[in-house]
């Protein structure tokens, strides 16, 4: 199930090309990321796990300029053993231009060892 968030872009988000940083939109793969978990996820769930990021991929495909509307769309496209891997995708509101395609693999940990753990049947549910 893919879950949205929109942004509009401000001066602070911006390097000196007048783009958005990649820095930024870094961030903003973490936020969008955490949100959906926050807003699926059972609360008794986040209080037993954490989730770290294992690595980051991202293709850059177009800047994004000040004042423009970014929808930022994710989901999980796959969950083994305690990793799960999320898609992020970023595009300009109203020309549905990409901006970036990100794929970033998160470790689920267990909240009081912070040891890995394999992903069971009550997360992975929550997300398919």
């Amino acid at each position: 199930m893919a879950f949205e968030l929109e942004r509009t872009v401000s001066q602070e988000d911006l390097d000196e090309l007048e783009h958005v940083n990649n820095v930024r939109y870094v961030q903003w793969i973490q936020d969008i990321s955490k949100a959906h978990w926050e807003s699926r996820a059972p609360e008794e769930l986040k209080k037993k796990v954490i989730w770290v990021v294992r690595q980051h991929l991202i293709r850059y495909h177009n800047a994004a300029r000040m004042g423009e509307r970014i929808l930022m769309r994710t989901h999980i496209a796959k969950t083994e053993g305690a990793l799960s891997t999320r898609v992020v995708e970023m595009h300009i509101q109203g020309t549905d231009k990409l901006l970036l395609r990100s794929e970033t693999q998160w470790c689920l940990l267990h909240g009081k060892t912070l040891r890995p753990m394999r992903i069971p049947k009550e997360i992975s549910s929550v997300f398919t």
